[in-house]
Order: C-alpha cells, then structure tokens, then sequence
C-alpha cells in the first residue's frame, strides 16, 4: 500500500476542511437504527473543530440515482451528528451552489455543518469534473473520511482530491494502518478466514489470498462447493455446480502456493432451512441424501481454535454458517470468542470486515474485542482482492 497523506502537521484554523464521510447509515421506518458510522466518524470531526476548522460533511446516502428522493435526504444524519457531536450543526438543502456556500458562509471557526446527499447529482457516480469543481469551490482542504465509499471513484470521493490539497481523515488512516498491518507487512503466519454463499462472488479474494496467506479457511455455503468439486455429496446444500473446475483450480494455485486449504470435515445438517429445526451432525462425507449442510460442526471448530495457536495474523471476511439463524449461529460465535481471546491476550493480531462479518461478530459480542473491525464492505473486499481503490490512490503521498 503507498503511503498516504495524514492530517499530521496539516494547518486547518480558519480553513474551510471539505469532509467526505459515510453517512449512509441503516434506517428503519424513517429513524436512524444504528449511529456506529457516525460515532467513527466524530474524532476527525472534533479533532478539525477543535483546531479552529469549518467543517463541511458530504456524504451519499442509499442510490436517488441522481435524482432529489426526499426519502433520502441526509437531514436526519445532520441532527444524529449534532447529538453525537455535543453541538449544533447546520444543514444545507443542496451539496453544491447557493444553497451549499449561504450556510458555509456562516461557519464560524470550529463549526459544521452538513450538505445534502451527493447522490442527488447524476454526475457524483459518474465523476463528473464540473461536479467535483463546484465541490472544490467550497472548500479550501479536502479529508476523504470514508474508506467505506473509497473502492468508488466518484466526484466527492475521487475527482476533487485532485482539486485541492487532500489528506487521509483519522478513520480512513486507521482503516489503512490497519489493513496494511494484516497483509501487506503482516506478521506471520497469516490465516484468512472466508465464507459466504457464493465462490462465484468471491474468485478474484480466494485468488489473491492464496498468494497472501499461509492459511486459508474457507466456510458458509462456499465450502460445499468446494466439498462437492472433491466429490463429496452435499446432499441438498447449496453450492454452484458450475464452479466445481474453478474450486478445483484454486485448490491447485494454493497448494503451488504453498498455502494450506482448510475445509469443513464435519456439518450440521437439517432438511429444512428454519429457526431450530430438528439437526443433525454428521461427517462431511455422510450428508443425508435430503438434507442441507447449514453450519460447521463441532469438530471443524475444534480444530479450527487449535490451529489458531499458530498463526500471528487473521483476516476473516464472511461467516461460516447461516448465522442469522439458529442453531446455525454455533460455529462462527465459538470461533468467534476464540479468535477474541487470542486477540486481547496479545497472541493474535485481528483484522475483520464486511457487512455479515461484522453483525456476526457482534451476535457474537466480541466486536469490540478483536484488533480492528472495518466499517466497509465492498472496499474491503475490494483491498481482500489487492486491487487499488481510487478514493485512496488519490491521497497518496
């Protein structure tokens, strides 16, 4: 990863400091249900604040398509901010024009405030440079605070970085510390952990993990097509029949790569997908004909907390059953607690993301407790996959 400018030594007293965060947080019947993304947000907030900054917040929220949804207006995450914040915070109806520079206008030193959704504009997700030069017209400094929206290269995130002298927000900077510590100069031996339904969704991550990590487990729905491209029969379990060579052909490249597979070697089974439906724990090799493999069993996890003794690292993206619903929550709350404890008694460094990694860890309860959690999703997978992301590629130093 190149090096990347950080707010250190950045003079900001006066200045007008153009934020782009990620406000795009979960909403339920029109309330915010969850503040973490604007709780992580609030340090490089208050930090730009307290050294006299005028803040000035963009953000996308959920896809207008470039078109005014009331729905969608960033109101809300204004006064969320605001309570967070401790203080008040302005709004402005639009992120650009007359609307956008009359409230910037009444910033005074260590104010914020809060444009309009950037995706109200068809040119924020096609980089328009007219939209990004009316963004650099507010402003005097740009801080891109939202790895989460940096895989994009959109006009708030990408083109006017280019416009203004841009710098890494404390969020973004402890994203990219963080994942730079896991596998771009990681202590070895690195364990990945990765699940999900899909292979098909994941070929461009498992092919650059084995090239990355000693250790690669793979769980979720994935690992029985692995199983069933070795010939196993998984019964009715989902898996791709269509990417059995492909499954086949990552097994080769890890093992040319001097990276161990580690598959399930027992399951869970039921023969319907419910809460609590009657199961069955079985060798992965003895699936019913009419049942479906719907966690890892018992056996897999035990050997699965005694592997990770070994290692110095793990990264972990995507769960290893159907968390959301039990029994099939077991394996990845048990792994889970290990890899926690293994974290805070200093053996093991932790880095976890995802949108289904991230809800699993917290069923879990130990979110808190491993060494980093991403708030992002697709550009984390994105930095799994090792392609440059150009929100970042633009603060490179």
């Amino acid at each position: 990863m190149a090096a990347f400018r950080t707010l250190d030594g950045v003079s900001v007293m006066g200045k007008r400091v153009l934020l782009r965060a990620d406000l795009n947080v979960p909403v339920r019947d029109g309330k915010i249900s969850d503040l973490t993304r604007i709780e992580r947000l609030s340090p490089t907030i208050r930090e730009l604040s307290e050294k006299g900054a005028r803040v000035i917040v963009c953000s996308h929220f959920d896809r207008p398509k470039g078109k005014r949804v009331p729905e969608m207006s960033l109101k809300p995450m204004a006064e969320a901010l605001g309570v967070v914040l401790g203080k008040p915070v302005l709004f402005a109806d639009d992120c650009i024009g007359e609307a956008a520079t009359s409230v910037i206008a009444k910033l005074g030193n260590g104010d914020v405030a809060v444009l309009e959704n950037t995706r109200f504009h068809p040119g924020e997700e096609k980089n328009d440079p007219a939209l990004a030069a009316e963004f650099a017209k507010l402003a005097d400094l740009f801080v891109n605070d939202a790895f989460s929206a940096a895989h994009r290269a959109h006009a708030s995130t990408e083109g006017v970085a280019h416009l203004l002298p841009s710098y890494a927000g404390r969020l973004m900077q402890a994203e990219l510390e963080a994942l730079g510590a896991a596998l771009d100069h990681p202590e070895r031996p690195v364990m990945a952990i990765v699940g999900g339904s899909k292979v098909s969704t994941k070929l461009d991550l498992l092919g650059n993990l084995v090239s990355k990590v000693q250790v690669l487990v793979i769980g979720g729905a994935m690992a029985n097509t692995f199983l069933s491209a070795e010939g196993i029969n998984v019964g009715q379990s989902l898996q791709e029949a269509e990417m059995h060579a492909t499954a086949l052909d990552i097994l080769a490249k890890a093992k040319a790569a001097g990276c161990e597979i580690i598959l399930p070697i027992d399951a869970v089974t039921a023969t319907e997908f419910a809460p609590n439906p009657p199961t069955a724990t079985v060798p992965v090799n003895a699936v019913p004909a009419a049942s479906m493999i719907l966690d890892v069993g018992p056996a897999s996890v035990a050997a699965l907390i005694a592997r990770l003794a070994s290692v110095k690292t793990l990264v972990w993206n995507g769960p290893l059953g159907a968390f959301e619903t039990p029994p099939f929550d077991a394996a990845t709350t048990a792994l889970a607690k290990a890899v926690a404890a293994a974290t805070t008694a200093g053996k093991l460094r932790s880095v976890a993301g995802g949108g289904d990694t991230v809800s699993a860890l917290r069923h879990a309860g130990v979110s808190e407790q491993m060494s980093y959690v991403s708030s992002a999703g697709g550009a984390f997978l994105e930095w799994l996959e090792g392609k440059t992301l150009p929100g970042v590629a633009a603060l490179s130093a």
